[in-house]
């Protein structure tokens, strides 16, 4: 019995470490339809780059397809993740924004390293509420006027 007790108390205090689950990898994205052949191509071949692992190859393909498709979300945050793993961080955060700018509504974008501090676009902006019952007791002539 209690061997038994023991194999439940490891089996509850380990659930939790079972449930969290790990961020997903960054991984560049493919163009949307509507831009030029040449700009695919590049993206796929910086794609293909920053997957094998040569980010600063990735990196001149990305800011190749900027130049190609300079409206692209997709091409501001591929070449944001390559400036990102080369640990040029201030120049990723500014094409991590131009990104979110460029694609509102899409969410992969909008949870990237830079912008994940600043919450989904979807959220209520602004700080918390002043409750409308004040904890504090009224101090003389702080009553309405």
């Amino acid at each position: 019995m209690k061997a038994l007790w023991m194999v439940f108390c490891v089996m509850v205090v380990s659930l939790p470490a079972c449930t969290h689950s790990k961020p997903k990898p960054l991984v560049p994205l493919t163009l949307d339809y509507g831009f030029k052949a040449d700009a695919i191509a590049l993206n796929n071949q910086g794609m293909q780059a920053y997957v094998a692992g040569q980010v600063a190859e990735a990196k001149d393909f990305f800011g190749q397809v900027i130049k190609a498709a300079p409206d692209s979300g997709q091409a501001h945050y591929n070449y944001a993740l390559a400036l990102n793993a080369l640990g040029d961080t201030d120049q990723a955060r500014l094409e991590f924004i131009e990104a979110a700018n460029l694609a509102p509504g899409d969410k992969v974008i909008w949870d990237s390293p830079a912008l994940r501090p600043f919450g989904s676009p979807q959220s209520q902006k602004g700080g918390p509420r002043e409750h409308p019952y004040r904890t504090q007791r009224p101090m003389i002539g702080s009553g309405p006027r």
